[in-house]
C-alpha cells in the first residue's frame, strides 16, 4: 500500500523542515510525498531542494515530488496535491504540522491490512504550538465509530488526521475560501465504505492556519456547508448546540 503525504507551504521557512523530516524519519518505506508550494518568497524552495538532496543522498525509500508556482488559496494548492498523488490513500500534513511519530505510517499500513475494504483511516490529534510543545488534544475528539452525522458536531476529526482512499477523495470546493475541509469530509464519508480508528495520536496538528485568523468567515463557511450536508433545520440545532458547548470546550483547554 502506497501512502501520499501531501505538503501545502507558503513562505513557511521557520515550519517546513520539521514537517519534512517527519515524513522521512518513518519507517514505513511505500511512502510518496508531495510538497506543493505557493510560490514562496523565503528559503522554502531551498529548503525543499536540500531535503530532496538529502533523500537521495541517503537512499531513502521516499520519493519526493514538488512543484512550486502561484495559486488560488490553500484549497486550490491542495487540490494540486490531489491530483499529484498515485498512492491508494492520501494524507495531507502541511506546513508546521508533523506525523505523531516515526511508527505512525507502519501503524496506518497495519490497519488497512487488517481492514482492506477501508476507505477512511482516522484518529487522534496532539495540538502543538510553534515551538513543538504539546498544547493538548484538539475540544473536539474523533468518534471510535466516525460517521457523516457526527460532523453535526463541528469538524470532530481534524484534517491532518483522516486518511482518504485516492479513489474516494474528491477535490475541495473552492467557493469555501476557509473551511473547505469540513465540505470534503462530509463528501468522503458519504461514500466511505468502512472507517478505521487508530485509537491514538497520529499528527501533531500547529495551532496556526487560515480558519484561525478569519474565525467569523470560518463558522460562516461551515454553517453554510453544514447547511448543504444537513439541511437548514438539523444545522440551526446543530449550532444551538455548538454555541451552547463552546465556552465549557475552552475552559476544558
Amino acid at each position: 500500500m502506497k501512502i501520499s503525504v501531501v505538503t501545502i507551504t507558503f513562505n513557511a521557512e521557520q515550519f517546513l523542515p520539521k514537517t519534512m523530516q517527519s515524513v522521512a524519519s518513518q519507517t514505513y518505506s511505500n511512502i510518496e510525498y508531495i510538497i506543493v508550494d505557493g510560490k514562496s518568497t523565503d528559503r522554502t524552495v531551498e529548503q525543499i531542494k536540500e531535503f530532496e538532496s538529502e533523500l537521495k543522498n541517503s537512499n531513502s525509500p521516499i520519493s519526493l515530488r514538488w512543484i512550486s508556482e502561484p495559486d488560488s488559496g490553500l484549497y486550490d494548492a491542495m487540490n494540486k496535491g490531489l491530483h499529484l498523488a498515485t498512492g491508494d490513500f492520501v494524507w495531507f500534513v502541511n506546513a508546521g504540522d508533523k506525523i505523531f511519530d516515526n511508527q505512525t505510517a507502519q501503524h496506518i499500513a497495519d490497519a488497512v491490512q487488517a481492514n482492506p475494504q477501508c476507505d477512511v483511516v482516522y484518529g487522534q490529534t496532539l495540538v502543538i504550538d510553534h515551538n513543538d510543545n504539546p498544547v493538548g488534544e484538539r475540544h473536539k475528539i474523533a468518534p471510535a465509530n466516525l460517521q457523516k452525522k457526527h460532523l453535526l458536531n463541528g469538524l470532530v476529526v481534524c484534517h491532518q488526521s483522516i486518511l482518504v482512499r485516492k479513489t474516494i477523495a474528491p477535490d475541495y470546493n473552492l467557493k469555501y475560501r476557509v473551511s473547505a475541509d469540513y465540505d470534503w469530509t462530509c463528501k468522503v464519508l458519504e461514500v466511505s465504505r468502512q472507517n478505521v480508528f487508530i485509537n491514538g495520536y497520529i499528527s501533531r496538528f500547529m495551532l496556526a492556519g487560515v480558519s484561525n485568523a478569519n474565525r467569523k468567515a470560518s463558522w460562516i463557511e461551515r454553517f453554510n456547508s453544514m447547511r448543504s450536508h444537513f439541511g437548514l433545520l438539523r444545522t440551526l440545532w446543530a449550532h444551538a448546540i455548538i454555541i451552547a458547548k463552546y465556552p465549557l470546550s475552552q475552559k476544558a483547554r
